[in-house]
Parts: C-alpha cells; sequence; structure tokens
C-alpha cells in the first residue's frame, strides 16, 4: 500500500488518512508518518517504506540470523529502527545474555516510536537488553571492529541508496569490508531488500562472506509479494 502525501487528507475505503508528522532526513529528504484507521505508514515522498500490516520479512530478519548463528546470546547491531519490527523478532529470539544495539539515524523516528507508534513497538525499547543510538549505522560499524556476532541492516529499499545517497556506503565493497571487520568470527551480515540483486551478491562474496539468499513473502500466508534477504556469514 503506498499513499502519496498529497493523498492524506483524503477519504478511501471507508477511512480518513491522517497526516501525523514529518521528519527531515540527515544529509536530505524528508520522512512522513501517515495513518489510515488502525494502519500506520512511513513513507518517503510517494513510497512506502514501511507499513504496521507488512512485518513478516523484517521479523524474518532478525529470526533467520539467530537460527543460522545457533545461539541466543551475543551481541547484535540493528541498523533502522522502523517500526521495530526487526527488534521485536530480534528479542523473542535472543535470550537474556544477549546486548542488541540499534543506531536509529532520524532522531523523530524515536520519537514515534514512543509517541504515536508506541502501541506497536510495546515494551521494546525498555528492554534491559536494548541499547539504542541516535547515529548512522555505517559509523557504528566502522568505530566497532570484531564487536558484533550479527548485524541486521534494513535502513532502505535494498543495497543502494533510495532513501539518502549516503547508505550506499553500506553495500559497496570497501562498507561490505567494513561490515566483515566489525563481525566476530562466525558472524551474520543480514540485509533486507525489496528486490533481488545478483551484482551485490557477488559484492559480498568478494568480501569473504559465505551468502545465501532467502526469498520471503512480505506478508505470513499472502506470497503475491515477495522481498529478499541475504544471510553473508563469516568464516568461524
Amino acid at each position: 500500500m503506498t499513499v502519496s502525501v498529497q493523498e492524506a487528507d483524503q477519504t478511501a475505503a471507508g477511512e480518513r488518512y491522517e497526516y501525523i508528522d514529518a521528519a527531515f532526513i540527515p544529509g536530505g529528504g524528508k520522512l512522513h508518518l501517515i495513518r489510515q484507521g488502525d494502519f500506520y505508514s512511513i513513507q518517503f515522498a510517494d513510497d512506502e517504506l514501511m507499513g504496521s500490516h507488512v512485518r513478516h520479512s523484517e521479523q524474518a530478519l532478525a529470526t533467520l540470523t539467530c537460527e543460522r548463528l545457533g545461539r541466543g546470546d551475543g551481541r547484535v547491531l540493528i541498523g533502522g529502527l522502523g517500526m521495530g519490527f526487526t527488534l521485536g523478532a530480534a528479542l523473542a529470539a535472543w535470550g537474556p545474555e544477549a546486548e542488541i544495539v540499534v543506531a536509529e539515524l532520524v532522531p523523530e523516528v524515536v520519537t514515534w516510536a514512543r509517541g504515536p507508534l508506541a502501541h506497536i513497538f510495546g515494551d521494546s525499547l525498555t528492554d534491559p537488553r536494548v541499547a539504542l543510538e541516535v547515529a548512522d549505522v555505517h559509523d557504528v560499524i566502522v568505530r566497532a571492529p570484531g564487536s558484533f556476532d550479527a548485524i541486521l541492516l534494513d535502513v532502505d529499499n535494498g543495497p543502494d541508496g533510495l532513501v539518502q545517497l549516503a547508505n550506499e556506503r553500506l553495500y559497496c565493497d570497501w562498507g561490505l569490508r567494513a561490515s566483515y571487520a566489525a563481525l566476530r568470527a562466525g558472524g551474520v551480515l543480514a540485509i533486507w531488500s525489496a528486490y533481488s540483486d545478483a551484482d551485490f551478491v557477488l559484492r559480498l562474496e568478494r568480501a569473504g562472506f559465505a551468502v545465501e539468499e532467502i526469498t520471503i513473502a512480505a506478508e505470513e500466508y499472502n506470497d503475491n509479494v515477495n522481498h529478499t534477504i541475504w544471510l553473508a556469514a563469516k568464516p568461524a
């Protein structure tokens, strides 16, 4: 479901679109938080980045990573807070000894999580395992070599810079090498994407990762729209 900002005050399907808030992205661009009934949407221009009813693949980003690691402790970095679906799934998958660091670039997204989206987040942000940083996840990765057992990235629409050109730093050759260095031996870099990308798989392999590509339904029990998750493992 994609709703343009211009349609935010129009009536559709019996529910009125309500324009809630906007947030400027550091470096340029703007996010919009929109509600229609009990459905919430975060949009960039006319593109929906995430919606509150579509969460399956974002949750799988965490659960599949934890399964591949085969352990419920360790230190996890999540790039992008979004609507908290990956964070919530990570908290459910990892055990009480885990530490989960969330890096979110846009301060207003954190404000939304504690305000109009608080009912979606539940108690995720107050879990003692969670450390929230308002920061560029790229900067967190670069300054922390050998620090994480897993890095989960969902900061754009895929391995490019649709929302912010600077995001391409994460997905280029040297950005992937930085993630490789930030992982401990046997760690996993997991990346969410709205589409597949064969060239990106080659970049992951050049950085030293063993890559598994998974196609997964955007919504559970509905495979009309599929997303891609890459699980890139650093050798043990």
